[in-house]
This record gives C-alpha cells, structure tokens and sequence, in this order.
C-alpha cells in the first residue's frame, strides 16, 4: 500500500492542497506558544497548569468517570448484538493480518509509558495502599490490591475509551458516507454539516490534536530522562542534557522515518519488532522471575480487581465531587485525562487499521484482549518488583523512593538473572515502544489535518520532529517543564471529553442499524 497514490480526480493523495491550513496554524501556534512560555518563565506556566488541573479534576473528574465506564459497558452491548458481525471499511478482507493489527493496537497505550509505568505503579500502590482499599501498605495483603488498582488504571476502561465505539463510528461516517477521517466526524450525530464545515468542527479538531500532542511528548520527554538515567546507571555515561538530547534526536528519527513510511511498511514493523521483544523478555522474567507469585499475583489481583470494578471505577474519595483532587486527581483523574486525550485520534489510527474487520472483532481487541494483555504484562513486571519487595525490604523501594520510575525499573531488571542484559534490552523496548506512539500520532494528526486518510509526507516529517523539539525544550527548562506539561494533559482533554459524548448513544444506533440491513 502507497501513501501517495493518485485519486480520481488525478490529484495526487498526500499532496499539501488537502491540509487544513487554519487548523495547522492554530494547533502549530499555540504548541509554539506553550513552549515560549516555559522558556520565559516556567513559574507563570506552572501556576496557570495548576489551577486549571485543579479545576479539571475537580469538575469533570466524576464526568469522566462515568464517560470511561459508560463506554466500556455499552461496547460489551454492542459484542452481543447481530449487527456487531457488519464488516466494516469497505474492504472485504482484512487490510493486515491479526498479529501485526493487534500488534499496532497494543503499542499504542503500552508505549505511552506502560514500560516504566508497569514497574512504578504497582509498587506505588504497594507501598502506599489506595484509599478505596484502606491501610494493607508494604504486606502481603497488598499485593492484589496493588495490581487491581494499576488493572483499573490500564484496564478495560482506558482501552475502551480508545476507540471502542468512536472507532465505530469513524469506520462508519468516513468509508460509508464520505465525512473526514478527523475528531470533528465524531460530532456530526449532534450538530450536522456544522460540525464538518464550521467553526465547531474547528475547535473540535483543534482541541484533540493539542491533546494528543500533549499527551506525546509528555513520554517522549521522559523517555530521555529517564534513557539518559539508565545509561548513566549501567554504563557511566553522564546523565546531562546532552545525553537526553541525543536520545531524544535518534527517538524522533527513529519514529519520524517510520511515520514517513506510511502503514504498510514503518509502523507496522516497529510495532512487530516491540512486540516480539516485549513478549520474550516478558518470558524470560516469567521464567526466570518468582514465577508462582506472578501467576497467583495475577490471578489474585484479577480476582480483586472484578470483584471491586464498579467500586474503584466510581472511587471519589472523602473530599467528594467538590473536594481537592488529592490521591483521586493525582492518579485516576490524571490517567483517565491522559487517555481521553488520545481517544479521538487512537481511534483514528484504529479505524485506518481495521479495514476488513467487524464490529465484534474491533470491541473485543480493544475492550477485553488488550486490557487482559496489559494486565499480565503489569503482574509480570510489577509483581516481579513487588516480590523482591517482600523478599528484601528496600530492593525496590530504596530506588523508587521519590517516585523515581526509571531507577524502580532498573532496580527490578537488575534483580534478575542476567540482569545487565534484562536492563539493557528494558531500555530497547522502551525506547521502540515511545517510537511506535511517536510514529502513530505523527500518521493521525497529519490524517486529521488533511481532507484524505494518506496525509503530505512533509506534514508527517513536520508533527514528529516538532513533537521532539518540544520535549527537548522543556526538558532544556529542566524536569518540571515535562511535569507540568503532564498535568496540562488533564486540562486538554475537559474539551476532547465532550466530544467523544455522542459515541455513547451514536456507535449502538449505527450497530443496530446494521443488524436491521442484515435482516433485509
């Protein structure tokens, strides 16, 4: 498959007479303008990030909830019903086969941070018990809480939310009935040819790609501090800007030429490529790790985690709706802002993806085969950490203290057999994983900026360096830059939250419309 092949028009796909210029300026201008910000004074940026996070978490904070678990729910709905079996994209075979499509899929959320977020998470909430469960902190008591707590995390809410049904609805307006492969299709079901052609629409596109931008060189920052921390832990090599600015350039291209190459070709082997090395590495750490406790760390924290789902998906804590984000905001609301923010344009790149698939086949990758994936794959690195926890009081924690996340990772893969090698090849996957979101966000923000689904080559070229610089220069205002662009995260998706609100009812209508075109 080509990116640049020739409409029936004779116009060349790919070329940059179908970018969104206005769209291109004002998402361009105002990631230029953050980065200014931060460069002239990082405490205005910091005190302006704050209360808006404040206020996000404390107004929308319950919203989302009931959005994330609205979705969720009503994509399990949609599994059972006849028209769920409509092949959908036009195509009657799938585009790609089911490894490498479900491949794709999994690096999207895993590479945003699941690597080191596997190892921090559940250690955190080791050590520290979620209030939902009460005081069981550093025992083995906590230990299926622990990982119940990071499964709701990374689980089937989040999945869901990217893509479960606005993927659905994508595959069914743009290959169907002609509408943009962009946010603002996503809003025709309320406001009509308004949101495709007006200011509406702009706003909407606007605001997902901030978002999204946001929500990726949030990682691809901490991506090099926290490369640039291993490196100096396993090989001397100074941990200075210089290091982190050199891992960041060969990140960007490594993800900027695989965007580059479309599909068919970069992505989808860089995807291959993580997921094979991801799934051997997790099976050496099975092998060779405390291998009966991740089995019964899994199991028990599944157990924990079903039994309690609806508990902790609607937890609001002592403060309530109105209180101050506290633990809730910090950890539930921040991740269910970070994965709003990716959902509009995750479900972009799924619906170019899954041409040639059902409806069925799209919820139940999304909503239950990768949420049951990422869940393994947190026992296995987390629970690996959390046992030489229990084993050796301060094997792990000593590392983690200050919520060091790179040092908890590397204090895990160094408890291991080989474990110079195991850290090493950590930091691979890890640095892949970040290109895979890297390459995949750059292929959808330039889809959603042009007016057909294989965008202008020099506009991907343009997202994916551009991502990088951004990262490189809030690292270069030092750590907190990076940090408080991940509390911004929140406060960009308030608005990517209202427009994936007409999914809930939009996805089931078009799923039953579908059984009734069967039956005729």
């Amino acid at each position: 498959m080509s990116d640049t092949t020739i409409t029936d028009e004779g116009t060349p796909k790919g070329d940059l007479h179908h970018i969104n210029k206005p769209l291109f300026a004002i998402t361009g201008g105002f990631i230029a303008l953050f980065c200014l910000v931060a460069l002239y004074d990082l405490d205005v940026l910091s005190s302006m990030v704050d209360s808006s996070f404040a206020f996000s978490a404390k107004y929308f904070g319950l919203y989302w909830q009931i959005l994330l678990l609205a979705t969720f729910l009503i994509g399990l709905v949609l599994i059972v019903l006849p028209g769920s079996k409509a092949i959908m994209g036009n195509m009657a075979q799938p585009e790609f086969p089911v490894f490498q499509w479900g491949a794709m899929i999994m690096c999207t959320l895993l590479a945003g941070g699941g690597v080191f977020w596997a190892a921090g998470e559940p250690m955190a909430h080791f050590l520290s018990s979620p209030p939902y469960f009460g005081d069981e902190s550093g025992t083995m008591d906590a230990v299926n809480s622990a990982l119940a707590q990071s499964f709701m995390h990374w689980g089937f809410l989040a999945w869901a939310i990217l893509g479960a049904l606005t993927t659905v609805m994508l595959m069914h307006y743009h290959y169907e009935k002609g509408l943009p492969l962009a946010p603002r299709t996503l809003l025709y079901p309320l406001f009509g040819d308004k949101a495709i052609k007006g200011p509406i629409g702009l706003i909407a596109d606007a605001s997902c790609i901030i978002a999204v931008v946001a929500g990726t060189v949030g990682p691809i920052g901490f991506l090099g501090l926290q490369v640039s921390y291993g490196l100096n832990a396993l090989f001397d090599i100074p941990d200075t800007f210089t290091t982190q600015a050199i891992v960041i350039m060969t990140l960007v291209a490594i993800y900027t030429t695989s965007a580059a190459t479309g599909l068919s070709k970069g992505i989808q082997i860089l995807s291959r490529f993580n997921i094979i090395l991801g799934a051997a590495l997790l099976l050496f750490i099975l092998v060779a790790g405390p291998t009966v406790f991740i089995l019964k760390g899994f199991f028990g924290g599944l157990g924990t985690y079903f039994s309690d789902f609806f508990g902790m998906a609607l937890y609001r804590g002592e403060a309530g709706v109105f209180g101050e984000p506290g633990w809730l905001g910090w950890w539930t609301v921040f991740f269910w802002g970070w994965f709003l923010g990716y959902g509009p344009l995750m479900a972009i790149f799924i619906a170019r993806i899954s041409r040639g698939r059902s409806i069925r086949s799209i919820v139940i990758m999304l909503a239950l085969v990768a949420p049951i994936v990422t869940a393994f794959w947190f026992t296995i690195v987390g629970g690996t950490g959390i046992n030489a926890e229990l084993s050796n009081t301060g094997t792990v924690s000593t590392a983690f203290e200050g919520f060091n996340l790179p040092a908890a990772l590397l204090a895990i893969t160094q408890s291991l057999p080989m474990g110079f090698i195991v850290s090493v090849l950590f930091l691979i996957l890890t640095t892949v994983f970040v290109a895979t979101t890297g390459d995949s966000m750059s292929y959808v923000i330039s889809v959603s900026m042009s007016t057909e689904d294989r965008p202008a080559l020099p506009v991907r070229i343009f997202w994916g360096i551009a991502m990088g610089v951004m990262a490189l220069i809030l690292i270069y205002t030092g750590s907190g830059g990076i940090g408080k662009l991940q509390s911004f995260i929140v406060v960009t998706a308030v608005p990517v939250s209202l427009v994936l609100l007409p999914s809930l009812w939009d996805a089931l209508r078009i799923t039953l419309a579908k059984g009734r075109e069967a039956k005729t």
